[in-house]
């Protein structure tokens, strides 16, 4: 594993301690953190980075002990996208190859879903922020339809294990859900390097 993760998910912890989970300030300090990772291609394992042909996968890179936050490597395969959905918890968004579209979404007066502006292309070493209290709802797909993309994405608490919700636009329903995760192990991000 690299010690350019293992670097990084340190900072994150002294950071979540230093600030005991004050949103403006883990937004504006994780920012950076996760701008720093994604600036470098050279860390993430490929065995956290496989599409699948028919859905986007969401691997665990790791999780709190104490749920306070994960770090998620998402992949999408060509054309991919989610639903329209939230999060519930605030999350950082890094861009690490290829290029993805996020479609923020509002909820207009008769309870619809109506995209919020043009959609924004996050291109490798962009980063962006979601939280209830910024914005929270939307729809995130690979911008590319002839080649894999994959963001990198911080989130206040175990997003896997999170009750959220996914939306009809049209009408504005919601049906609750729980994203889970791709992989069925963590890596383990203390082991000595080439340590079998």
């Amino acid at each position: 594993m690299s010690e350019r993760l293992l670097n990084t998910v340190v900072a994150l912890g002294q950071l979540v301690e230093r600030t005991g989970l004050q949103e403006a300030a883990i937004l504006a300090q994780a920012r950076q953190l996760i701008a720093g990772l994604v600036a470098h291609d050279d860390w993430l394992p490929d065995e956290m980075a496989q599409p699948h042909p028919e859905y986007y996968r969401q691997y665990l890179l790791y999780g709190d002990p104490r749920d306070r936050y994960s770090l998620v490597s998402f992949v999408w395969g060509p054309g991919q996208k989610t639903p329209v959905h939230d999060h519930t918890v605030w999350g950082v968004i890094g861009m690490l190859r290829g290029a993805e579209t996020d479609q923020p979404f509002r909820r207009a007066a008769d309870g619809r879903l109506t995209p919020e502006g043009p959609g924004k292309v996050l291109r490798p070493g962009d980063v962006a922020c979601v939280s209830p209290s910024i914005g929270d709802i939307h729809q995130v797909s690979n911008a590319y339809d002839d080649r894999v993309s994959i963001s990198i994405h911080l989130y206040g608490g175990n997003i896997g294990r999170i009750r959220r919700s996914v939306y009809d636009p049209q009408t504005g329903a919601s049906k609750a859900f729980v994203s889970g995760y791709s992989n069925a192990m963590t890596p383990n991000l203390w082991a000595a390097p080439n340590a079998g």
